[in-house]
């Protein structure tokens, strides 16, 4: 089965006082026709950089420094901003975290859908707005002929939600990226929002990359998951196995910090220190000031991504070195 997205190598930097910052540094990817991608990790580890990155939204002030994104064998990277605009919407859709702020609140919600078809679709004026109701109606709301004619500070943060991911799925795109659909709405919702996404994938065969720091919701959704530490992969495995036998110090301690089900608990483990900051890197391995296994060689040498096992690729010394090492306290 041929990849829908492969990235290469992939490499990003941000212009900060005249200096390029590293934010992202040798992220790869495959993804076929139907499979489902979570990446996860705490906040600043390049998460949502990436995803902006294969859409090509970085801005002025970012830019891929080295790799290639291949969409259906096609690299992103040559393209020009108006055949990139061909792309987004068609061949690859994003969901935004915060509905709010990607909504135009000056535009009704039936104006803001029927742009999409419109950029892409030849379609009269009529079935242009009978799309847009059954959009609607697909996404699970109910008032579709109301709705069409709201703004979106007239609509529930969930009902917002629902409008993206119509918009998103508008053109019928062969890969689906959501980033944090579920972070501003409260449990129940989210709970809708995941079971709509994953219904809506499964029946268009769509690819989908779920960008959360929610290890639930890559449970919920996703087939496989990849963990990000400060701008690198430290661990790739299907999710059966990641929940079962975690191997970076990092995808435990992220583990441990979810409640138990069932566990009276009087404080949940957390994982020390922060994630640096991209001008501040440590040394070795980027999560050595942070880990309870680290050894003298991770605080001189960061370790590549190897192949652990048939299943799991991860970054770490204790898989790549035989040779016993002393424990370092930090």
């Amino acid at each position: 089965m041929d990849n829908v997205l492969e990235v290469r190598e992939l490499s990003i930097q941000f212009c900060k006082n005249s200096a390029n910052i590293t934010v992202v540094e040798d992220f790869n990817l495959q993804l076929k026709k139907g499979e489902s991608l979570g990446i996860v990790g705490e906040s600043g580890c390049g998460k949502s950089v990436t995803s902006l990155a294969i859409m090509k939204l970085l801005g002025s002030a970012g830019k891929i420094a080295n790799g290639s994104i291949l969409l259906n064998g096609i690299d992103l990277r040559s393209l020009n901003n108006k055949e990139m605009q061909q792309v987004r919407g068609k061949e690859v859709a994003m969901i935004f975290q915060d509905p709010m702020t990607s909504l135009n609140p000056v535009l009704t919600i039936g104006k803001q859908i029927s742009e999409v078809l419109e950029k892409h679709e030849k379609r009269s004026k009529a079935e242009t707005k009978q799309k847009v109701m059954e959009l609607l109606t697909q996404v699970g709301i109910a008032r579709a002929e109301e709705i069409y004619s709201e703004y979106p500070h007239r609509l529930s943060g969930g009902m917002r939600q629902r409008v993206m991911i119509a918009m998103a799925i508008a053109c019928n795109p062969q890969l689906l990226i959501a980033d944090e659909p579920t972070t501003a709405l409260d449990v129940t919702i989210q709970a809708q929002i995941l079971d709509l996404i994953k219904k809506i994938q499964k029946e268009a065969a769509m690819s989908l990359i779920m960008i959360t720091h929610d290890l639930g919701v890559v449970a919920e959704v996703c087939d496989k998951v990849m963990v990000m530490y400060a701008g690198q992969v430290v661990e790739v495995t299907d999710v059966r196995t990641l929940l079962r036998h975690p191997k970076h110090p990092y995808t435990v301690g992220l583990l441990q910090s979810i409640p138990k089900k069932g566990k009276s608990q009087r404080r949940l483990y957390s994982v020390s220190g922060s994630v640096p900051s991209p001008e501040d890197y440590p040394k070795g391995c980027r999560f050595s000031t942070r880990c309870d296994k680290v050894m003298p060689v991770c605080l001189e040498e960061n370790p590549a991504l190897c192949q652990v096992d048939q299943q799991t690729a991860c970054r770490c010394w204790l898989y790549q070195e035989k040779t016993k090492r002393s424990v370092v306290s930090i």
